[in-house]
């Protein structure tokens, strides 16, 4: 994607801020003993970053803080939207698997728009800590990242929130559905 797409006006920047600041109050549960100051500051730093976090937002993720990497200092964002994202179901999981579909194909796979937002999609392990903090995906499922070896296979796998417990498990690669999506995850 060009730079030019990624630029958005002051206006914007600072209306996605006070989102994102107003989130973060709201759930210091997610984030205990980090400050919003130094999250600005090191989002105000990069623009990049900073459209991203949009992306995340303007399709449904209500990103939020949810750890801080010392080592890397770095920020780590995931979507906690209660359900899958809205604005990124109906996905398959990657390009094999779309081009794979002969009829009824979706308008895009996971793997791509992912990267066309500058996101990782969560790994199993990302989205376990996730449930740590909520109920998330209780009535919707979640694309995850997938083992290499899975995929070859055929497969890709995905989590969802029901019974109390968080639940892992597959589907074909190339199936879609309405009420699945992805979460995305974004270092700052």
């Amino acid at each position: 994607m060009n730079n030019s797409k990624k630029a958005f006006s002051a206006a914007q920047r600072e209306e996605l801020l006070s989102i994102l600041k107003a989130r973060f109050e709201k759930n210091m549960n997610r984030h205990k003993g980090v400050e919003w100051a130094q999250v600005q500051a090191k989002l105000e730093a990069n623009a990049e970053k900073l459209w991203s976090l949009d992306e995340m937002e303007n399709t449904g993720g209500e990103p939020d803080v949810v750890a801080y990497d010392e080592q890397k200092d770095e920020y780590v964002f995931y979507d906690c939207s209660a359900e899958s994202p809205k604005g990124r179901r109906s996905l398959c999981y990657d390009r094999e698997a779309l081009d794979a579909r002969k009829e009824f194909k979706p308008a895009n796979s996971i793997i791509d728009l992912a990267a066309d937002m500058g996101v990782e999609v969560l790994t199993e392990e990302q989205y376990r800590e996730l449930q740590q903090l909520g109920s998330f995906d209780a009535k919707t499922s979640s694309w995850l990242k997938t083992p290499a070896d899975v995929r070859r296979l055929g497969g890709a796998i995905l989590g969802d929130f029901r019974y109390g417990r968080v639940f892992i498990y597959h589907n074909g690669a190339d199936s879609y559905y309405a009420a699945r999506g992805f979460r995305g995850s974004l270092r700052v």
